[in-house]
């Protein structure tokens, strides 16, 4: 599908998210992030910060305004144009996503197979690489019941790499995560960025990010009154 590539990558103009849907504060969310651009948001509610990236990916209904990826309003897509943009999206998410039906590495490779055209034989390549990158023996293939917690962490990284994704949303992998995952999660966020990848960092240790200080765009804090910028200076 044909889709602006220059302005805001993902825009949210004055978007009232639908309470009873999200939980969220149904007040104006505004936020516009360019490509290559690294937006830190805390949100110390892990369940907020699921659902402001569902409102990121189109996902949360609004009472207002718009929510626009690539230039287009998700409001207004058809579910053939849904699929497409959401192929473009990497995201990790606390939410619970791996379905035990599914062995590994199928679960890893179903978002790109679902929403894309790629075949089979290239996601699986790219996803054995990115699975050694992130510490990973190979690409996993166990049902992730069976992956220990760290294990399926990396796997969830992998996943969300995978595809040369347009716009990252990630909810803190770094947080209790095996202190060698740092080097490998920066290290594919400076490369997706340089591809001109969009990303929301999502966290509730600030903290964590001190070490990406001078890579990141701007901060923001996700508070009862919607999003407020926090300055980083």
């Amino acid at each position: 599908m044909d889709t602006r590539t220059v302005g805001p990558l993902l825009e949210l103009n004055k978007a009232v998210p639908s309470f009873d849907e999200s939980g969220l504060p149904p007040v104006p969310f505004s936020m516009r992030i360019m490509p290559g651009e690294c937006v830190v948001v805390e949100a110390r509610d892990a369940s907020r910060a699921t659902m402001f990236a569902d409102m990121c990916a189109g996902l949360v209904p609004l009472d207002d305004g718009a929510v626009k990826f690539m230039g287009l309003d998700w409001a207004t897509l058809k579910d053939r144009e849904i699929n497409a943009l959401r192929g473009r999206i990497g995201r990790i998410t606390r939410r619970p996503s791996w379905p035990e039906f599914l062995s590994t590495h199928l679960g890893i490779a179903l978002q790109q197979l679902h929403h894309t055209n790629r075949p089979l034989d290239e996601v699986v390549a790219e996803a054995s690489r990115l699975s050694e990158w992130f510490g990973l023996p190979g690409l996993p293939v166990l049902r992730p019941s069976m992956l220990s917690d760290s294990d399926l962490l990396r796997a969830a990284c992998v996943r969300a790499f995978l595809g040369r994704p347009r716009l990252l949303l990630l909810e803190d992998p770094l947080e209790a995560s095996p202190v060698d995952l740092e080097n490998p999660f920066l290290g594919a966020m400076t490369d997706a960025r340089d591809k001109g990848a969009g990303v929301i960092w999502l966290v509730r240790n600030n903290a964590i990010w001190q070490a990406y200080r001078q890579g990141v765009t701007s901060m923001w804090r996700l508070a009862d009154d919607g999003l407020v910028a926090v300055r980083t200076g």
